[in-house]
């Protein structure tokens, strides 16, 4: 049996709450649970009760073989558990942007809207010299 480590979604209706279930793989998102690992509030203002853990749990099913979902390996990190997959996910991202830049692609969001920013800098830095050329009166020779 296929362990992961997945949120099953709680609440009512905006206002959600999810569990952090040790579930087996086939079963649907709030389907049987194996194990109950803590909760996740993402509304919750203080960030220490956001997330609750039982984190020698939690251990003990990565040390079996359990694969958390890539929402629960943030929530993981962020919580000091250190796991081969989400070390295995930022090399992974590390490959892919070295060969995005290589291609000389940008590689996510961020790199784009900056270098949308520069572009437009440098288009409005050209539009205001052709435009304070174009104003300056042309010199006169002296006689």
């Amino acid at each position: 049996m296929a362990v992961k480590l997945r949120l099953t979604r709680m609440g009512r209706r905006h206002r959600p709450f999810f569990r952090i279930n040790a579930v087996d793989s086939r079963t649907p998102r709030d389907g049987r649970v194996i194990e109950k690992l803590g909760h996740y509030d993402p509304l919750e203002k203080d960030v220490t009760k956001q997330i609750v853990l039982n984190r020698d749990r939690v251990e003990f099913w990565l040390g079996q073989g359990a694969v958390p979902s890539d929402t629960v390996s943030e929530i993981l990190v962020r919580n000091g558990i250190k796991h081969k997959y989400a070390e295995e996910k930022i090399a992974r991202q590390a490959q892919a942007r070295k060969l995005a830049h290589k291609k000389g692609k940008l590689f996510t969001l961020t790199e784009r809207v900056l270098a949308e920013k520069k572009k437009a800098a440098e288009e409005a830095a050209a539009a205001a010299a052709a435009e304070a050329a174009k104003a300056a009166p042309p010199e006169t020779p002296a006689s």
